[in-house]
């Protein structure tokens, strides 16, 4: 037997640590939660991406009372990005939630389709996308998607 050990590295930065440019958004991910459509979770999600030109495209959560009917903000900003920009890699995400009226204080990460369809947008453009994970306590910074997925499918 082969035993296989997968190590995930996670930087964890407080706000006033960050470069401007992973500030901003940060801030375009928490403001994108105010558009979310969350009505029976109650759990607000927005998430800002980054593209290789420097444009920067959000989404939302968007849930729907026939529940799987919904989606996930992580993959609503994606899949504009891949669709408004196809020729523009994603540099950077960055993911954000709040409930109650307030941020939470641990980042959260994507689900598992969420995640998939991250790996699959690196696999597109050939680059690591690095991956920002919001909470009051302090930011995850995780350098591409195998640290939240090591085992994408492929």
């Amino acid at each position: 037997m082969k035993e296989l050990t997968l190590t995930t590295h996670v930087k964890v930065y407080q706000y006033d640590e960050l470069s401007e440019e992973d500030r901003k958004l940060i801030d375009k991910a928490k403001e994108a939660t105010a558009r979310s459509y969350a009505p029976y979770s109650q759990f607000a999600v927005g998430a800002a991406a980054l593209l290789s030109d420097g444009t920067i495209v959000t989404g939302t959560n968007q849930e729907n009372v026939a529940y799987p009917s919904g989606i996930c903000a992580e993959r609503t900003t994606l899949f504009y990005a891949n669709s408004q920009y196809p020729d523009q890699a994603v540099r950077v995400l960055a993911i954000a939630a709040k409930t109650e009226g307030d941020f939470i204080g641990k980042p959260i990460s994507p689900c598992g389709a969420c995640r998939q369809v991250m790996a699959e947008t690196e696999k597109r453009y050939g680059q690591p996308m690095r991956i920002l994970l919001y909470g009051k306590q302090g930011i995850y910074e995780i350098e591409n998607v195998a640290g939240l997925l090591p085992l994408a499918f492929d």
